[in-house]
Formats: structure tokens, sequence, C-alpha cells
């Protein structure tokens, strides 16, 4: 089946840097697909060139497998919609969401049936008469996509529309946004910055870092399968261990840390030999936690420790332990369990977690 949208070796230089490198991706029809980076990765620079608003230095852009590459903005079968929403305030609501439709010159039956039809499907029958003002920040974000969407884009672009809302109303626009793509069938392309969001809603993300593609996959492969450094210290919360492979049999390593540590865990990427560097990444919730010794006896990997912290957050809490024999500073997961209820900062606790949940890449430093 032809996708939606294909990117094929899309690079955007500006004078000597390249903000988006040889990047090629498909988004497959009526899906949700998200690039996920830090500030300055590229994805902008992406958003806009699908947009039409910048023109790749090399590559092309497909939709439904036709180049866009000569097409003006205003002509291409993708609407954007901005964190900042830009909806007009001396509009109404009709109005605002009409506005695309009578520049295309449409007849106000026309506009009118459209308009509450598009109302009628983000849930907000009737409001056609009232203000922007008038409406809370989640109406117009629901108002800004209705905009839109009344065009009946075959892409939609979103550019961090989330960000400019208060967390837990970004939090409820999370599920609002993938309800809202499903019910249109629509295929949304969101970038951000968080990974919270991309995780949440998208079927496929991918990773960017520095103008190139890391990874791409889903939610669960990015965050239990990481293919590189960035991703696994990028997407979700990860400690993180640099030294120098001290044996190495098929897939496990044991790794001498910087610290003076040695952890066993399962190489990723390139092959580990000895004497190689290599880093090494744990997930906080991976980690189990004993007050004992023998809680952890099953584990390859073995910490004693003390609390140095903990950080109460409901089910998200958790509790820092510092590694009494190198002095680091571990972030593990607080069990909900009522042995731990009483934990205080200061007291001895033992932490443990198999090699298969510590994943290695050759690099870092020593």
């Amino acid at each position: 089946m032809t996708p939606d949208l294909e990117c094929v070796k899309l690079t955007k230089t500006f004078d000597t840097i390249k903000a988006v490198d040889d990047v090629s991706f498909q988004v497959p029809a009526g899906s949700f697909f998200s690039i996920l980076g830090p500030s300055g990765c590229g994805k902008t620079t992406i958003m806009r060139m699908v947009a039409g608003f910048l023109d790749p230095t090399s590559g092309d852009i497909q939709i439904k497998g036709k180049s866009v590459l000569d097409i003006a903005p205003n002509k291409r079968p993708v609407n954007m919609v901005f964190q900042h929403l830009a909806l007009f305030p001396m509009m109404n609501i009709g109005d605002n969401i009409g506005y695309g439709l009578r520049r295309a010159g449409a007849s106000k039956a026309e506009i009118a049936t459209k308009v509450g039809e598009v109302l009628e499907r983000i849930g907000l029958p009737g409001i056609a008469e009232r203000k922007v003002d008038q409406l809370s920040g989640g109406q117009k974000q629901r108002i800004a996509i209705a905009r839109c969407m009344v065009l009946e884009p075959d892409v939609l672009l979103l550019d961090e529309p989330l960000g400019a809302l208060d967390l837990k109303l970004r939090e409820h626009m999370k599920i609002e946004l993938k309800s809202l793509q499903s019910a249109f069938d629509t295929t949304f392309v969101y970038i951000t910055h968080d990974q919270s969001e991309a995780l949440v809603m998208s079927d496929q993300v991918a990773v960017m870092n520095e103008g190139r593609f890391e990874q791409l996959g889903t939610a669960r492969e990015l965050y239990y399968d990481p293919k590189t450094p960035f991703v696994a210290g990028f997407v979700g919360d990860s400690n993180r261990w640099s030294g120098t492979v001290d044996a190495s049999s098929g897939n496990e390593v044991r790794i001498k840390t910087v610290s003076g540590v040695s952890l066993t865990g399962s190489a990723q990427g390139r092959p580990l030999a000895k004497g190689d560097r290599a880093q090494v990444f744990v997930r906080p919730e991976a980690i189990r936690v004993a007050l004992k010794a023998d809680g952890i006896s099953a584990f390859e990997n073995r910490i004693v420790g003390t609390v140095s912290s903990l950080l109460f957050n409901g089910a998200n809490s958790r509790v820092l332990v510092r590694d009494d024999a190198s002095g680091g500073e571990i972030d593990v997961a607080l069990p909900q369990s009522g042995e731990f209820a009483s934990l205080t900062k200061g007291a001895p606790l033992h932490i443990g977690w198999n090699a298969g949940q510590a994943t290695c890449f050759a690099g870092g430093t020593e």
C-alpha cells in the first residue's frame, strides 16, 4: 500500500550546517507518526519542508506516491497545527473553522454544513457562535485541529501543539489527540521533545539526533530495545555507567566501570571484546530492592548501598541509592509494598538486577 507520506534521502543544509542529513522514512495511511528529539535536532526543519515552507537541499517528499516539491504550501494536501494554535480572536468559532473553506471559494451553505459536521466530530456541537476567549485550553486545541480537518488534508502536521498547556491539561490532551486521530482516520505527523507525548500517542516514533534518525520503531521497541546509546539515554530514564570490557562471552559482557564496580549486561550493536570502552544502561524500574542481602542473591548484578534521597511521586516514587563501594548514585523505582514505606535517608539498602536488564554499547568515557 502506498504510504500517505514518504521522505526519501531528505537533506537540508543551512550554510555549512546539515540540519537534516539524508533522512528517509514512510508514514502509513491513517497512522500516528511522531518525530521525537531534543531542541535543534532537525525535527521542525523536516516538518517545514513537508509543509512547503522550506525547500530541501536534496531528496524528495511524496504524498500518496506523488512528489510535492514543486507544489506551493497552500496547494499541498497537508495542513498544520502550531504550538500557539493561531486562532483568530476577532472571529467566532465557526468563522475560525471555516476560514480555509472561504479562502477556497466554498459557498456559505457548504461552509455552514462542514463546520457543523466537524464540530460534531470533535465533540463540541453547537458552539459555532462562541468567541475564542470563551473556550478552555483543551477546547481551543480541538478547534485548531477542526480548522485543519475541515479541509480534509491527506496529512496533518502538528508542531508541538501541547507545549503551551499546563501539565494536567497536557496529560488529558494526549488521550484526546489520539482519539481525534482515530475518529478522523487521518495521518498525523507529530513533532515533540517530550518523550511521554510521543510514546503514549504514536503508532511509530522516530528518535532524531543531530539531523539523523537514531531509531524508528514502536514505543515498546524504543523503550525496551534501544539500538543506540542516545536512544537508551533519551527515551525513558536510565542509570548509566562507563567503563572497559573485562570479559566477553557471546552477547554477555562484564564491564569494569570507571568507579570500580563490575557489571554484567547484554551487548547491543557491534560485538564487544575485552579492553573495549563501553557504557551500561539500566532502567530504574528494572532494579530490585531488598532490605537484606539474600533478597537480591539471585541477580548477577548486586550492589550494597545507602539511601541518599527519597523522591515521593505516588506510584512513580523513586529512591536514590549511594553505592557504598564507589560512591556513585543510582536511581531506583521505589516498590509500593509496605516493608519499604518507612524507608528513610541513610538507611542501608541492597539492590540488584539481571544481566538481561542491562544494555551495553560500545563507547563512553573512561
